[in-house]
């Protein structure tokens, strides 16, 4: 079963239109109509059950070292729940989300201001 279409990321105050692109077995994709802005939500089962949802956005801008060339940029952000075969419920695992969301929330996001500053 996939998210609902079309998922939506506000970025910047700016709100993007993710409309489904790709449904297969274990994963779905959701990208903005000019490509920069793509959404993946996939399963990977084995010895242990792997959840992921991933944003990967793009951008031109010019090359640091061609200022007069631009180069299209790219990052990526996501997040994996790995799970035993058994033992832990949808519950469970939504718990400990919940926590690990409210701590890097907490102080106006200060943690990954943190990590993104480098620190660890």
């Amino acid at each position: 079963m996939s998210f609902t279409d079309p998922q939506t990321v506000t970025i910047s105050a700016v709100t993007t239109p993710l409309p489904r692109v790709s449904v297969g077995d274990d994963q779905s994709e959701y990208q903005s109509g000019d490509g920069l802005i793509k959404l993946v939500a996939s399963h990977n089962y084995g010895k242990r059950i792997r959840r992921m949802v991933r944003i990967d956005t793009s951008k031109v801008s010019p090359d640091p070292f061609k200022p007069t060339q631009n180069v299209k940029l790219s990052m990526s952000n996501y997040i994996v729940f790995d799970l035993p075969e058994a033992g832990y419920t949808a519950a469970e695992a939504l718990a400990v989300w919940q926590g690990f969301k409210t701590q890097l929330a907490a102080s106006s996001d200060a943690l990954i201001v943190k990590l993104l500053g480098g620190e660890s």
